[in-house]
C-alpha cells in the first residue's frame, strides 16, 4: 500500500476487432460522403458485402479522427437556414409586455390569395388582439414598401392609438417598414422563427376573411375594385358581424361598452 501516484492505465489494452481492410473501406466511404453518418455508411458497406455494425463503424471513425487520418471538411456556412439579420428596430416581445387595452398589440400578417388560375396577390391583415378590430388591404405583392404604406392604413382605420405591431420575420416587414414604425414611435415586435401560433389572432382572421369574403365575393379581382369591396367587408366585419370571442358583440360595440374612454373617433368607412 502506497500513497505515491501511479498510472491507472490497464495492463491489457483491448485490441481493435476490425481489420485494416475494413478500416480502409470506412475511410474511403466517409471521404467520399463526408456528411453521411455511421448508419448510412453501414448500408453502403452491406451493399459491398462488408458486414459492420453501426456502433463499430462509429468506433472506426473515432479511431481515424484521433489518429489524424480522417479530417472533417471545414464548413463554409452556406446553408438553406440563413442566419437571421440583425433588426435595427424590431425586438422580441418582452414577457412582461401584455396587451391590456386596444392598440397595445396589433398583429400584422399577409394572406396569399389565389382566386383564379394564374392570379396571385397578397392581402395585408391587421388585427387588434383585444377588440378583434381588423384592417385589410390587398396589393399586387407583399413588398416592404407596400407593408410600410399599410401602416398608414392601420393608423387611419383603427379607432384607437396603435402602440405596438407584432409581425413575423418576413422580408416585407423589414427595411422601410421598420423605419416607418420608428418614425411613428410604434413598438415593433418580431416573432421567433417558425412560430406562427404566436400570431394566432391574425392567422385566424385570415381564415375568416378567406371563407366569408373571398369565397363568396363577386369582385372581378381588379385591384381598385377589390379594395373597395374589402373596405365594405371591413366595415361589416367590425360593425355588423357578431364575434363569438367577444360574446357575440361586434368589435365596435365591444369597444363602446368596455373602452369608450380611449376610442378616438367613430369610424365609418362607407357613407
Amino acid at each position: 500500500m502506497t500513497l505515491e501516484d501511479h498510472s491507472h492505465r490497464p495492463k491489457r489494452i483491448r485490441q481493435h476487432t476490425w481489420t485494416a481492410g475494413m478500416e480502409q473501406k470506412v475511410l474511403e466511404l466517409r471521404e467520399l460522403y463526408p456528411r453521411w453518418g455511421k448508419a448510412k455508411l453501414a448500408v453502403l458497406l452491406r451493399e459491398e458485402e462488408v458486414e459492420l455494425s453501426v456502433s463499430m463503424i462509429g468506433r472506426i471513425l473515432k479511431h481515424l479522427k484521433e489518429r489524424g487520418i480522417l479530417v472533417e471538411p471545414i464548413p463554409n456556412h452556406i446553408s438553406a437556414r440563413k442566419r437571421p439579420r440583425k433588426r435595427p428596430y424590431a425586438i422580441r416581445k418582452p414577457k412582461e409586455y401584455v396587451a391590456k387595452e386596444p392598440g397595445d398589440i396589433v398583429q400584422v400578417d399577409t394572406l396569399d390569395v389565389r382566386p383564379l388560375p394564374g392570379l396571385i396577390f397578397k392581402q395585408f391583415t391587421a388585427r387588434d388582439v383585444i377588440s378583434r378590430w381588423d384592417v385589410v388591404k390587398s396589393c399586387r405583392n407583399a413588398s416592404a414598401t407596400a407593408a410600410a404604406k399599410f401602416i398608414d392604413t392601420i393608423i387611419e382605420r383603427m379607432p384607437f392609438e396603435v402602440k405596438a405591431l407584432q409581425i413575423d420575420g418576413g422580408s416585407e416587414f423589414q427595411g422601410i417598414f421598420e423605419e416607418v414604425c420608428k418614425s411613428y414611435d410604434i413598438k415593433l415586435f418580431v416573432l421567433p422563427p417558425r412560430s406562427p401560433k404566436l400570431n394566432g389572432y391574425v392567422e385566424r382572421a385570415n381564415r375568416t376573411h378567406t371563407e366569408e369574403f373571398y369565397e363568396v365575393t363577386d369582385s372581378s379581382f381588379e385591384m381598385d375594385e377589390l379594395n373597395k369591396a374589402l373596405i365594405k367587408w371591413e366595415y361589416i366585419y367590425n360593425t355588423i358581424r357578431p364575434h363569438q370571442s367577444l360574446g357575440y358583440l361586434t368589435p365596435k360595440k365591444f369597444l363602446e361598452q368596455r373602452f369608450s374612454t380611449i376610442i378616438r373617433r367613430n369610424v365609418s368607412v362607407i357613407n
